[in-house]
């Protein structure tokens, strides 16, 4: 079952937050427009939550939940539903996983970089390849060509 994780954010900004990973994690799987309304409507549910758990705009938050893609519509499985709050109050805390995150930010930024230059350079090697193959090819339709008029003389 697909899962959104928003990491760590603003509670000021987690609706923002829940539709961009939305639309990442959903890309190419589901219709954009269905992607927003599914992202307001865990949105609200959020809103509501935040309301009954105190959680003020300058906490931060990383909401985790599971949902399901039927029939082109996203199903949020409201059962699964991990909030984590750090209280503006938890200041230190607060800190350790921010720098924590940017960490792993940058962590992920140097795998991408990586996995972008190996992969233009397998791109290379494939078209070095099929030009052998070609070239090969062509070579060896000539000397078909040649051993058959050899073969009639």
């Amino acid at each position: 079952m697909p899962r959104l994780l928003t990491g760590f954010v603003r509670a000021a900004g987690y609706a923002n937050k829940v539709r961009k990973v939305l639309f990442a994690i959903t890309r190419g799987k589901v219709n954009p427009e269905e992607v927003v309304r599914a992202a307001a409507e865990l949105n609200q549910y959020l809103f509501s939550k935040f309301q009954e758990i105190g959680v003020k705009k300058e906490d931060v938050v990383r909401i985790e939940v599971e949902f399901e893609i039927k029939d082109g519509k996203i199903e949020w499985n409201y059962d699964s539903l991990k909030i984590e709050i750090y209280k503006k109050e938890e200041e230190e805390k607060l800190a350790e996983a921010m720098r924590e995150v940017e960490e792993s930010e940058k962590a992920l930024e140097l795998v991408i970089e990586e996995l972008s230059k190996l992969s233009e350079k397998l791109r290379e090697l494939s078209d070095d390849i099929s030009q052998l193959v070609e070239k090969i090819k062509q070579e060896h339709t000539t000397l078909k060509l040649e051993f058959e008029k050899e073969e009639e003389s």
